[in-house]
């Protein structure tokens, strides 16, 4: 009498969800030891923005003052308006400093590696930027825990409901960054780069002044502002931390993160992409 075979179980490989989970969390694990693991990188996170919230916020604060716009129920204080602006700006400089570690990464280090290996290239691209996006959220939001001691009324539930929000910004720009990393050819260009995008962006926005009194210096400057991502996703933290929701800056950006992710995917791709001219993802000519 034979006995019969056993049923065949079929085998979870390396390709199939939870081999893609796998490695998703092994690139932000990788990304948030390195980012514990250098407490400089933390502090210097918070040297800019501390920097202007304790000067230049001091010194503007009598002749900077915001009147009654939403989503302010009264008069602020400049240091008060600044302070959801400087919070996006450690995740626009985080998004920037991820690219370079790509740029890095994609020459020498560990996505040299991972680029040639069989997972999509759309997975490892999400991974780095969700890696990311966590280590600009810790750093955003020790920001607001110092920040909290000049009385910005920012209740416990605005804090917490700013979470998606800064999920949101950080995974704008930090595809923004991913994107502008595969046109960078050598590692020392990139500096060149980030001085054309990280100050446009940052000044040219309503972070620092409302836009209101942009457009009583100019209107075409108004329009660039308004034109600008970075805009909105200062104004979707800011309604955020005070319990609002504002539905333009949402859709502006989830627009902006799928359209440079997917440009960033597409530049990424051996077959068609940027990697393509430049002969694999180390970025060498043939």
């Amino acid at each position: 009498m034979t006995t019969p075979a056993p049923a065949r179980v079929p085998h979870l490989g390396r390709l199939d969800a939870v081999g893609y989970l796998i490695c998703l969390g092994g690139i932000v694990r990788r990304e948030l030891l390195r980012f514990f693991n250098q407490k400089e990188r933390f502090l210097s996170a918070l040297v800019r923005p501390l920097v202007w919230l304790f000067i230049f916020a001091a010194g503007f604060r009598n002749t900077l003052g915001v009147s009654i716009e939403p989503p302010y129920q009264t008069y602020v204080l400049y240091e008060v308006y600044v302070v959801p602006g400087l919070a996006v700006m450690i995740q626009l400089f985080n998004g920037m400093q991820s690219s370079l570690s790509m740029v890095y990464d994609r020459e020498v280090g560990s996505m040299k590696v991972l680029l040639t290996s069989p997972y999509p290239r759309w997975l490892l691209l999400l991974a780095k930027l969700v890696a990311g996006v966590s280590v600009s959220i810790v750093q955003a939001y020790a920001f607001l825990a110092v920040a909290w001691f000049w009385e910005t009324d920012i209740t416990p539930a605005g804090y917490l409901a700013a979470l998606p929000a800064f999920l949101a910004t950080g995974l704008m720009l930090g595809a923004i960054g991913l994107f502008l990393s595969s046109l960078v050819r050598q590692l020392e260009n990139f500096a060149s780069v980030m001085n054309f995008v990280i100050f446009p962006m940052f000044f040219a926005s309503s972070a620092l002044y409302p836009l209101w009194r942009i457009r009583e210096a100019s209107e075409t400057l108004y329009w660039i502002c308004e034109a600008n991502p970075f805009t909105h996703a200062v104004q979707l933290v800011r309604f955020a931390l005070y319990g609002q929701f504002e539905p333009l800056a949402f859709a502006v950006v989830t627009g902006t993160t799928l359209a440079f992710f997917a440009m960033a995917v597409i530049a990424y791709d051996p077959g068609r992409g940027l990697m393509a001219r430049r002969g694999g993802p180390a970025g060498d000519t043939p």
